[in-house]
């Protein structure tokens, strides 16, 4: 039997990191869902797919693959893929350490680009924004609350890591929880 693993969390929270660390582990295929929902652009994360259109590129990517490691929060907008899980991970980290990793992980990326971009400078300003209402019972986005309530109606085992870890160690503690354990020494 195959393992289609989803990894959420809060964005910083490192689930695109421990996402491809258990994929090299299980020696199989990564997808974040950043992927699906964003229609590539430069500067990135303009432009929103329909739910329907993501929904057909996920399934096309994911039905013909008995094994797959997902990171991202498809909670909202996905039916399709989520009855096919046999494993999640929910990773928590405390806001202040989360918001820092954004920080620097955005300042890298604005490194990379180069010239200063006005648009790109906006995104990123408003996705921290948008980033630190996480634990903000009352907001309407990505959320704990959100995540939670997901979590109690999902059908499969869910494995709840704090990020505090290093990704090799919650790498370890993945693959012990998927009863793996000649993969996790």
């Amino acid at each position: 039997m195959g393992r289609r693993i989803l990894i959420i969390g809060a964005s910083g929270s490192g689930a695109t990191t421990l996402a491809h660390h258990l994929g090299s582990a299980l020696k199989t295929q990564v997808f974040d869902t950043d992927d699906f929902y964003w229609v590539p652009t430069d500067p990135p994360f303009q432009i929103k797919r329909q739910v329907p259109e993501r929904n057909a590129l996920m399934q096309e990517m994911f039905l013909p693959r008995s094994d797959w490691v997902l990171s991202g929060s498809p909670v909202s907008w996905d039916t399709e893929i989520v009855p096919r899980l046999t494993h999640v991970i929910f990773l928590t980290l405390p806001t202040p350490e989360r918001l820092t990793r954004l920080q620097k992980r955005e300042n890298i990326r604005q490194t990379v680009r180069g010239a200063h971009d006005p648009v790109a400078s906006q995104i990123r300003s408003g996705f921290l924004q948008w980033s630190a209402q996480y634990d903000n019972p009352h907001f309407h986005g990505r959320s704990r609350a959100s995540h939670e309530d997901w979590l109690g109606r999902v059908a499969c085992p869910v494995l709840r890591l704090s990020a505090e870890h290093a990704p090799q160690e919650l790498t370890r503690q993945a693959l012990a929880a998927l009863d793996l354990p000649g993969l996790a020494d």
